[in-house]
């Protein structure tokens, strides 16, 4: 039997032009497209899901973690802080209140400038929020391709209800969070075959509403099946995401039931599931800097700083090299896809360096309007008018 099959050549209607197609709407897509909307781009955002937010909402992984170095100094600002200040506009989370303004300076020093939000709340949030600045945003909308030259993107070709289409633009940002523009783009990337099965779920009775985090053992470099896991997906393929969510939903449903071996009475039913897998890292862009977190360098090319997650003290600098195309100039990476490994794809993999990736890659792609010769010194002039921390010793004032 023949394993392939010939499809007949057909030209693609052009649905729009647009200055900015940003593909992905989690975190760092929202930045990016509202970055670019405001740099002066027509931008739109695709979205394959029928919400925004991604893993941070549809995933019910719940936790702003911190914009700080732990150490009491604010480190991400500009829209890193302002989606994190808009998980709280209903009241339905509580910024802590040393790091409200006027705070006390000790106390930040103690408690990490960090939330846990309503998921609901914050995806009606991030939609009034993107439309608002201008974007136009789809849902139910697949990328299935790029069409261009060898030093940029002229179109997108995207799957929808409508068939298939093109949109065509002058800048790209991928925030996919597996590097799907970058892959059919032809950029090289690597991909991560080590993620464990993860489902952060809530469940209703008579104990009340609680959020249960399940996840099987996982290694924050990516790079073996720590003990315990039968073993890992890479998330870049059909089988591989259909076999990470029939093994996450299993463990959902083997807790329920030790729940309710262990509290007979309280009639315990799950009420909210992830509807999107929980992966960590899956592919990403191979790019001419590839970060870690044992490199601490300040780069010239800087185009934002982030706090360690995990404990008090580093801080590192996002090179535009790490986000930026190799082959394709007006191509960018945001949030988890980045050039970064081992450790520093666990640390840029998180909302405050989606947000920063996806604010510096949005602002990037808005200035190809005028083609891909600009500097990184302008881009950088863009970004710290945006209240956009650049260099380490922004952090000292």
């Amino acid at each position: 039997m023949n394993n392939y099959i010939n499809e007949p050549s057909r030209q693609l209607k052009v649905r729009n032009d647009y200055d900015v197609v940003v593909v992905g709407g989690g975190i760092a897509g929202v930045a990016a497209a509202v970055a670019a909307a405001r740099n002066g781009a027509k931008t739109c955002l695709l979205e394959k899901e029928y919400a925004l937010g991604g893993l941070a909402t549809i995933g019910l992984v719940i936790a702003y973690l911190p914009i700080c170095d732990g150490m009491g100094t604010l480190v991400s600002a500009g829209l890193a802080e302002e989606l994190l200040l808009l998980s709280t506009r209903d009241g339905s989370a509580k910024v802590p209140d040393c790091w409200l303004p006027g705070g006390n300076r000790e106390e930040r020093k103690r408690k990490r400038y960090f939330l846990e939000y309503n998921a609901a709340s914050y995806m009606l949030e991030l939609e009034d929020f993107v439309r608002g600045n201008g974007v136009d945003l789809f849902y139910d909308c697949r990328v299935a391709g790029v069409s261009g030259d060898d030093e940029k993107i002229n179109a997108v070709i995207i799957e929808t209800k409508s068939g298939r289409e093109a949109i065509t633009c002058r800048g790209v940002v991928d925030a996919t969070g597996d590097a799907d523009v970058c892959f059919l783009a032809g950029e090289n990337t690597a991909s991560n075959n080590t993620n464990s099965a993860s489902g952060w779920y809530y469940s209703t009775g008579s104990e009340g509403n609680r959020l249960h985090k399940l996840y099987k053992p996982f290694d924050p470099c990516g790079e073996i099946l720590p003990e315990g896991t039968d073993r890992g997906y890479s998330g870049d393929s059909m089988d591989e995401v259909s076999a990470h969510i029939f093994e996450s939903r299993q463990m959902i449903k083997d807790h329920l039931a030790k729940l309710r071996e262990q509290e007979p009475e309280s009639s315990v039913y799950p009420f909210l599931i992830p509807t999107f897998p929980g992966y960590r890292m899956t592919r990403r862009l191979e790019a001419e800097v590839v970060m870690d977190a044992e490199d601490r360098r300040q780069y010239s090319d800087s185009i934002g700083l982030i706090g360690s997650w995990r404990r008090p003290g580093p801080v590192y600098s996002i090179p535009l090299r790490a986000i930026r195309g190799a082959k394709k100039r007006n191509l960018f990476a945001a949030g988890r896809c980045i050039s970064a490994c081992r450790h520093g794809w666990d640390e840029t993999r998180v909302i405050p360096a989606c947000s920063v990736t996806g604010e510096a890659a949005g602002t990037a792609a808005a200035m190809c309007r005028s083609g891909i010769d600009w500097t990184y010194q302008g881009l950088q002039e863009c970004l710290m008018k945006q209240k956009v921390k650049i260099f380490f010793s922004q952090l000292l004032i």
